[in-house]
């Protein structure tokens, strides 16, 4: 990492569940994140209000939208739900429209399922319509994502694990050339 600056990371899971394989693939990821690269893992996904287009958000709607602005970048690491986008993660997002924390951010997105291509698709027109800075090398399909995983929950897979390095390492080098352009 370039610049002499502490490089902040938020990560989301889409999932609600303590033992996803999202959370899984997130805890892989950090493993490759460089020195100086601070990750914050949210946990108030299932704490906010069902979407509501008004102008006085709740607590939880700000605190994400901060921990959102305040990063660097952003991962992203979402199951696929009855072929498409878990409501949770979907609710979040869209609570997110209309104040553009997404506009121009790096983000990293990885779609971890049994299949996943649906909700990987539309997370991509997702993130398109949020305007995120988001590249073909910081994107990743994880299908099957439970046969790469040992019992004890971690992602063991060699091939996946390099995808996810590599996901990783584009992400570093898209937040380092956003800093520089700034």
């Amino acid at each position: 990492m370039q610049g002499g600056y502490q490089m902040n990371i938020l990560a989301i899971s889409g999932s609600l569940r303590s033992n996803s394989s999202n959370n899984a693939v997130i805890n892989a990821a950090v493993t490759y994140f460089p020195p100086g690269v601070n990750v914050t893992i949210y946990d108030g996904l299932g704490r906010l209000p069902h979407f509501n287009d008004i102008s006085d958000p709740s607590p939880e709607v700000i605190d994400l939208r901060n921990k959102i602005r305040q990063a660097d970048g952003v991962l992203i690491c979402s199951p696929e739900y009855a072929f498409g986008v878990p409501g949770s993660l979907k609710n979040a997002l869209d609570w997110t429209v209309s104040s553009g924390e997404f506009v121009n951010k790096p983000l990293a997105l990885v779609t971890a399922a049994t299949g996943g291509q649906n909700a990987h698709a539309a997370l991509l027109l997702i993130f398109t319509a949020l305007s995120a800075n988001l590249t073909p090398d910081t994107t990743l399909l994880i299908s099957f994502i439970r046969t790469k995983m040992n019992t004890a929950g971690e992602v063991i897979d060699p091939t996946t694990l390099d995808n996810i390095h590599k996901v990783v390492a584009a992400f570093i080098g898209t937040i380092e050339n956003t800093k520089k352009n700034e």
